[in-house]
């Protein structure tokens, strides 16, 4: 029988509907109570709503329609200037459920968690389990565990989100969410070419080239990057510029993240830019950063797959607590925790790491949001040189039980007065689980190298900024799982510099040289390294304003034509 259901196996794989994760030890009437409630949740599509949307409460019914999964990666941001989020909420599995989940390789997980995301309506299971394995293949990640977690010193473990085809944890949801996209372009039966319009503060703009120039199909989908031009490293510029095709515009702006990510917003809420784009050029914007849903699901798996991979190495058992510490800008990657924890992962402490822009740390630790008389600093980890940050909104919406209202008068204060509160229930509700911390540049380089000197791992400057802030917050009762989100190579000529080794050029053939000379752990990035023989004229420099990115964006609509 067990070698009859094997061979059929690979059949329900192919065609099933609805996934019902048993537990080991289920009786007949237990199995039977979870087909029941996996046919009614196929029969009820709950869908997805804005964080801004008319409703006061997570059970009240909202006075817009709720929309489906590809609708609003299609759509990217609400019409609203919201964000989208289930409107079911956040799935739960059981902890005899996860067990199952124990030997499975990434690509299983990654198929089983998003399955109970994702409405088979919206996306039948073969097709995401397809996009899945297209997606975590050896081919675009040099690892076979895809995204490994080893162990550094003591009870700190780093969660190596950097294997991917750009090195940086980005990766891990833009090899995926093209394909969502591209499915969710076709599905709507229309004409219309899409471009996607992206603000980088480093890693997702090459994330999002190297994603939708693989993954993006027949759908005439193009991408254009905005990028702060001197808040990026020489790397990180090199890989965006180094992006080949007709259907990719690269664009340095002389202002910073928060000015590239503003805009863009603008640009959504523009009705008329939108329309003459949609009348003149059969053209619609959308997103593909973590303000889209699609990009923030499947950084759940890889948070999720962390703790399974502390119990397959025999570290912990099922229930046990473990914390985890993410160096923090957009919000999002710690975000996708914190689903992790509500789906049954069983993590005690989120700790939220800052460099010296540590304006969410701020408010993780008083219940203000503060950016008045605050300027965007340049540091050695551009990545989280956030001031704004998006993702926030979505926990805000969490935290408030779904007060939309309470999260639109937050943030009509935000865009008008540069600042909100939240009352100090709220403050004690997100305090119960979040600590946070952030350090200075010198720290973050004497972290980087006291690691180095001590085991051999060479880390990129966000990591060491999560490194530093979890000391403070390590007390050796669980796991920490620090999330190591870049390689260090993307960052070459600040790590040399906070090893004590001089640089006197920003060419990355010869920077890779000098790092490789280490012999660090791990070694340099295939597909990182490739970049030094790659040339590109795509040097295009803007100034910070709205009516120039406007322009530019017609500008690059009309060369599409």
């Amino acid at each position: 029988m067990e070698e009859i259901l094997k061979y059929r196996l690979q059949f329900y794989e192919k065609w099933y509907d609805i996934r019902v994760l048993c537990c080991r030890n289920d009786d007949l009437e237990s199995i039977t109570s979870k087909v029941l409630k996996g046919v009614q949740k196929h029969k009820s599509r709950a869908g997805h709503v804005s964080t801004r949307s008319k409703k006061t409460s997570l059970s009240e019914n909202t006075k817009s329609e709720p929309k489906g999964f590809l609708q609003v990666v299609r759509e990217g941001l609400a019409n609203d200037g919201g964000l989208y989020i289930s409107a079911a909420g956040v799935p739960h599995l059981h902890k005899d459920q996860w067990s199952r989940l124990i030997g499975c390789t990434y690509q299983e997980k990654a198929v089983r968690i998003l399955e109970q995301w994702i409405h088979p309506s919206d996306l039948h299971p073969g097709k995401l389990k397809s996009m899945v394995e297209n997606s975590y293949k050896m081919d675009n990640f040099n690892c076979n565990q895809v995204i490994p977690l080893v162990h550094l010193h003591k009870k700190q473990f780093l969660l190596e989100l950097f294997h991917g085809p750009t090195a940086s944890f980005k990766d891990a949801a833009l090899q995926l969410m093209p394909q969502f996209f591209q499915e969710a372009v076709k599905s709507s039966h229309g004409n219309s070419r899409y471009l996607i319009v992206v603000a980088t503060s480093g890693d997702t703009g090459s994330a999002v080239l190297d994603g939708f120039s693989k993954h993006s199909g027949d759908t005439g989908t193009s991408v254009m990057v905005l990028f702060p031009e001197d808040g990026v490293s020489a790397i990180q510029k090199a890989q965006m510029r180094a992006t080949t095709g007709g259907n990719v515009h690269v664009v340095g702006v002389k202002g910073d993240f928060d000015f590239c990510q503003s805009a863009i917003k603008k640009i959504f809420n523009n009705n008329e830019l939108t329309n003459q784009l949609q009348d003149h050029y059969n053209v619609k914007l959308s997103a593909a950063n973590s303000i889209n849903w699609g990009r923030l699901l499947p950084q759940v798996v890889y948070h999720a797959s962390a703790y399974l991979n502390l119990i397959e190495q025999g570290i912990i058992t099922m229930g046990d607590k473990i914390d985890v510490c993410v160096p923090t800008g957009n919000f999002g990657n710690i975000l996708a925790a914190v689903y992790a924890k509500l789906m049954g992962i069983p993590i005690r402490r989120f700790i939220c790491a800052s460099n010296i822009n540590n304006v969410v740390t701020e408010f993780l630790q008083t219940g203000i949001y503060d950016t008045r008389n605050r300027d965007l600093r340049l540091t050695i980890s551009p990545a989280i040189d956030i001031l704004k940050s998006s993702n926030l909104e979505r926990f805000l919406y969490l935290v408030t039980d779904g007060n939309s209202d309470l999260v639109r008068h937050y943030y009509n204060d935000l865009e008008t007065q540069k600042y909100f509160q939240v009352s100090p229930q709220i403050l004690s509700k997100i305090q119960e689980d979040f600590v946070a911390g952030c350090c200075t540049e010198t720290e973050c380089s004497q972290t980087l190298q006291a690691v180095f000197k001590e085991t051999g791992y060479l880390m990129d400057p966000h990591t060491a900024v999560a490194k530093t802030v979890a000391d403070r917050f390590s007390d050796g009762d669980c796991p920490m799982v620090i999330a190591s989100t870049a390689h260090y190579g993307k960052f070459a000529s600040d790590v040399l510099n906070s090893l004590g080794i001089q640089t006197r050029t920003d060419d990355p053939e010869m920077l890779f040289k000098q790092l490789d000379n280490l012999n660090p752990n791990p070694r340099m990035h295939t597909e990182l390294s490739s970049i030094v023989h790659k040339t590109s004229s795509r040097k295009r420099v803007i100034e910070a304003n709205v009516n120039d990115v406007i322009k530019e964006v017609i500008h690059f609509v009309e060369k599409m034509s």
